[in-house]
């Protein structure tokens, strides 16, 4: 017997067949006619099937009127044409094998609604329910998407470290890795000799792998990586996680412009495949999430993006009237506040600012000629802000070295950085994406912690 998966077997075209089905109790409704409504659901798709268990089931008394939600089943039947409301097809169940008990009286996911705040409580529970498991299928469709942009414009995949001893932000907010026994270190009070470490240096966790992949596109042209990083930045807000996915092309040969270019193109891609490919649950993040959700993504793929110098963008905030809470001036680095108004209120449509203040970008964004501004660019996006940053790289070896100067950087541990402007410099470019900020862009979720399987945060590191 054909094992089908429950969006499968939703198809009107599957009417008539025997299938096997396997999945969880979401309900069990019993008639006084001698048989009971299952509703199934196996994280295939956003509803459940219905199942039809009559009374002449061996097991209907001893198990089937027990079943209750959490429960896991394997069921055999025949698909009909259903005339129940909202639903394509049933089953008519000629068998039905419980696998797993969930008791009623513990099990946390009934019929009452959670808030994802008390969700996050039940990582291990919470893929159950109708949001995450939403979540999860958008998030996958995203990740394949990403893929197929990539490999469709003749990217090639890399894998850049994990592991590393340079701190691409310069923030210096990073986890450090470490084989040395710390606590006979701390015991004795005795200094760290890092000549007896793992990898002889201090190491750490990367916070992403832009460096390493300029390394590939000075070589191969056009590449990306997409991967974990890791930050160790003690902020507990919506927006914010210590282990999260980046993605970040590179490519040889581009300037800001052609940056631009692929960011919007990539985006747009995403929100397509996104509304194409999980329409139901995007009907269901705008109808229990955020009722605007479909409409901002309409919109995104309607317009293109506004294209805004930052010294335009400040002048248009000073004049807006508007008291935001992070008082505008050039120089400073545009809070979300001042990315949504201009998203939301003034353009109505996305907006890529470019040309930033040199002096609050890292050391390897691209110099213009003022001499005051670099070729950076944020992606803003209507509700989350900013979704992308970017820049042309500085390919000039002696402009180069002394942003490294300027930004109190060792030479001598980016030798490597500097050699690629030694040996064949191009002027390259390239961005970096957070996969979690694109996930709570498309779907509406508030909170960065509900759009990863499992957030790592301040101290929390279960699961």
């Amino acid at each position: 017997m054909q094992k089908l998966r429950v969006c499968d077997a939703r198809k009107q075209e599957t009417v008539g067949q025997q299938a096997c089905l396997q999945g969880w109790i979401r309900t069990r409704r019993d008639s006084k006619g001698g048989f009971s409504f299952l509703e199934v659901n196996d994280g295939s798709c956003l509803a459940n099937i219905q199942i039809i268990a009559d009374n002449s089931l061996s097991n209907y008394e001893t198990e089937i009127k027990k079943l209750s939600a959490g429960c896991s089943v394997s069921l055999e039947g025949e698909i009909k044409e259903s005339g129940g409301k909202g639903q394509t097809t049933e089953v008519l169940a000629t068998s039905i094998t419980v696998h797993g008990w969930a008791d009623p009286e513990e099990f946390p996911l009934q019929k009452k609604r959670h808030s994802f705040e008390k969700l996050r409580e039940w990582a291990h529970l919470r893929p159950r329910t109708n949001a995450f498991g939403a979540v999860a299928r958008v998030r996958n469709s995203i990740c394949r998407s990403i893929h197929d942009f990539f490999q469709e414009e003749s990217f090639l995949y890399v894998h850049t470290p994990i592991i590393t001893a340079s701190d691409c932000e310069g923030a210096g907010e990073m986890f450090r890795v470490t084989t040395l026994d710390l606590e006979t270190i701390a015991e004795k009070a005795c200094q760290l000799d890092y000549s007896f470490d793992f990898f002889d240096r201090p190491s750490f966790l990367t916070v992403s792998g832009q460096l390493e992949a300029e390394i590939y596109a000075t070589a191969l042209g056009k590449v990306y990586t997409f991967g974990p990083t890791f930050r160790a930045e003690n902020s507990n807000t919506s927006r914010h996680l210590a282990e999260f996915w980046m993605i970040e092309p590179e490519m040889a040969f581009y300037e800001l412009p052609d940056n631009m270019d692929v960011a919007e193109r990539f985006l747009k891609r995403i929100v397509t495949d996104a509304l194409d490919r999980c329409s139901e649950d995007m009907e269901f993040f705008n109808l229990r999430v955020d009722d605007t959700i479909l409409a901002t993504l309409q919109s995104v793929l309607d317009n293109e993006f506004v294209r805004l110098p930052y010294t335009e963008a400040v002048e248009i905030l000073e004049k807006s009237g508007v008291a935001f809470d992070f008082p505008v001036r050039w120089g400073i680095d545009l809070q979300s506040e001042h990315e949504r108004f201009l998203t939301e209120q003034h353009f109505h449509a996305p907006v890529i600012v470019y040309d930033f203040p040199r002096s609050i970008k890292p050391f390897y964004m691209y110099v213009n000629d003022d001499g005051k501004t670099v070729r950076a660019m944020d992606v803003l996006a209507p509700n989350v802000g900013e979704i992308i940053g970017g820049s042309q790289r500085e390919d000039r070896l002696d402009v180069l070295t002394s942003r490294m100067a300027e930004q109190d950087l060792n030479a001598e541990e980016y030798w490597w950085y500097i050699d690629l402007r030694r040996f064949g410099t191009v002027p390259h470019s390239g961005f970096g994406l957070g996969l979690e900020r694109l996930v709570q862009f498309v779907t509406g979720m508030k909170n960065i912690r509900d759009v990863i399987p499992f957030p790592r945060t301040p101290g929390s590191a279960d699961f």
